[in-house]
């Protein structure tokens, strides 16, 4: 399916993957240090080089004692032992395995568990100039992305999906969800596009693609067609996760048609499961949450597959004994919670245009206290980033996460090491693609690590612990993505 509609807007798939020229010796499960060239249909010419490292130098780690350095021994992708640094017994300049860190943090890798790449900088983008935003509100969102969506082409989502993918891999990110979508306005311009992603870089991001449907499946003149070509799209080689949006719907039976058709097409192709719900802030209105649970445990959900719910900005106005309530719900399902901040601040909690200056709540998932006090699951990403959606912010999740101090009011240090799980180490679990696990980094971990300078500059203000990493992020990061560092150029 791919090569063939691909090949109508004017693209060659097996001549764009032939050009690109990965090393010879990197396969699935070998990696080696050469350089290779990503194609583009921009005028910016963009490659990414790797280069293999066997040994890491003068690192601080995280949940280790901030004044002392360590040197990181790596083979076959996995770290093979940890040693207190000694400054006097390597000569790092003759060994390009060799990587000085410069006593900077090596941390494990970043992840966006739930990033839009096919509507991403449509505000950045020349080619939407006209589509600009005047009210700011979810209709007029609705209505802008839709408009940008009759107007995709392959080139149009190569690019964009490229900017998204190459600053999230300069920021740290070596994992990420992306949910490209699926109806019958874009029909599979979107999924062809990721997936010709998902391939060009998959030697420097794990990439995970998910088959969405935005639009309804059950109401409306092309519900039926979107369900058709969903299905096709789910069986695609590369697919990973089935996605819906059942708040779409016209009312609340076809709300529980759309989840319980998700469920049943995530179960028979083997594939995560990963639903937008209850995207509202209305109290009267039961959270379609404890339908997902029952439509899931009447089919005994067993395979090896996770659930992720996402905004679910209606279970803030939850108590305390519901939310107790619905930890015994869920009990041992694999359903992790995604709170989106970014997109959730700027859509939910508006008061009516009278009331301006009226109390504004913040109307998105309180992540942290989900895992501290009511033992949930829990993570946070970025969303959409240049939309209507959410015109502000960037791809770097520890931006996100240095928000959500404020956000959630989590100054203490456990809260920073916990922000930084959500964007890392459990945001990974969560997608199904890591295990959920504290940062400290141990002997027979992969390398998957991103390298946080401690200075903003030469001489500059140092950063100490991880706590201060997450209240004011450095820029300067190097990624290391299965054992092989990644450096993106641009000339």
């Amino acid at each position: 399916m791919a090569a063939e509609f691909l090949k109508t807007h004017g693209i060659d798939l097996q001549d764009e993957m032939s050009s690109v020229q990965f090393p010879s010796t990197i396969s699935p499960n070998s990696h080696a240090n050469q350089t290779s060239n990503i194609p583009t249909s921009d005028p910016r010419k963009a490659r990414i080089s790797y280069r293999k490292i066997n040994k890491i130098l003068n690192v601080k780690l995280p949940c280790r004692n901030p004044d002392k350095t360590w040197d990181v021994l790596i083979h076959n992708d996995t770290i093979a032992s940890l040693e207190p640094h000694n400054p006097l017994s390597h000569d790092t300049t003759s060994d390009p395995q060799i990587l000085n860190g410069g006593k900077a943090f090596l941390l494990p890798s970043l992840c966006h568990p739930h990033v839009h790449l096919d509507k991403c900088f449509l505000l950045s983008d020349p080619k939407y100039s006209d589509l600009c935003i005047e009210k700011g509100d979810f209709g007029e969102a609705l209505s802008l992305t839709s408009q940008a969506k009759s107007r995709f082409t392959p080139d149009d989502l190569l690019r964009r999906g490229r900017w998204l993918i190459e600053e999230s891999i300069a920021a740290g990110v070596t994992c990420m969800r992306a949910f490209v979508e699926v109806d019958a306005t874009v029909r599979f311009k979107c999924l062809e596009a990721g997936l010709m992603l998902k391939q060009q870089y998959q030697h420097a991001c794990d990439i995970q693609i998910c088959a969405f449907a935005q639009d309804p499946l059950f109401s409306g003149e092309t519900a039926a067609e979107g369900r058709v070509l969903m299905e096709q799209a789910v069986q695609e080689d590369g697919v990973d996760v089935v996605g819906s949006t059942p708040y779409v719907e016209a009312d609340e039976m076809q709300m529980r048609e759309n989840i319980d058709w998700a469920v049943d097409i995530a179960i028979k192709y083997g594939k995560h499961l990963d639903l937008h719900l209850d995207y509202n802030l209305d109290g009267s209105k039961e959270p379609m949450v404890y339908y997902v649970i029952d439509a899931l445990k009447k089919r005994s959900w067993t395979q090896n597959k996770n659930i992720v719910l996402g905004h679910c900005t209606r279970l803030t106005l939850l108590t305390s004994d519901q939310w107790y309530d619905l930890n015994r719900r869920i009990w041992e399902l694999p359903i992790s919670f995604v709170g989106l901040p970014t997109s959730d601040l700027f859509m939910m909690g508006r008061p009516s245009e009278p009331n301006e200056g009226s109390e504004r709540v913040r109307g998105t998932l309180q992540i942290p206290q989900l895992i501290k006090e009511y033992y949930l699951q829990g993570t946070i990403g970025i969303n959409n980033v240049g939309n209507a959606f959410t015109p502000q912010g960037s791809c770097d999740p520890m931006s996100l996460a240095s928000m959500c101090v404020a956000v959630y009011q989590a100054g203490a240090k456990e809260d920073a090491e916990l922000l930084y799980e959500c964007i890392s180490t459990r945001a990974k679990a969560a997608i199904g693609s890591g295990e959920r696990r504290a940062l400290e980094v141990r002997e027979g971990d992969k390398t998957d690590f991103v390298l946080v300078s401690t200075n903003a500059y030469e001489g500059g203000r140092p950063r100490q612990t991880l706590q201060e990493l997450v209240y004011d992020p450095p820029k300067e990061r190097r990624t290391l993505h299965r054992g092989h560092m990644v450096h993106l150029e641009t000339g």
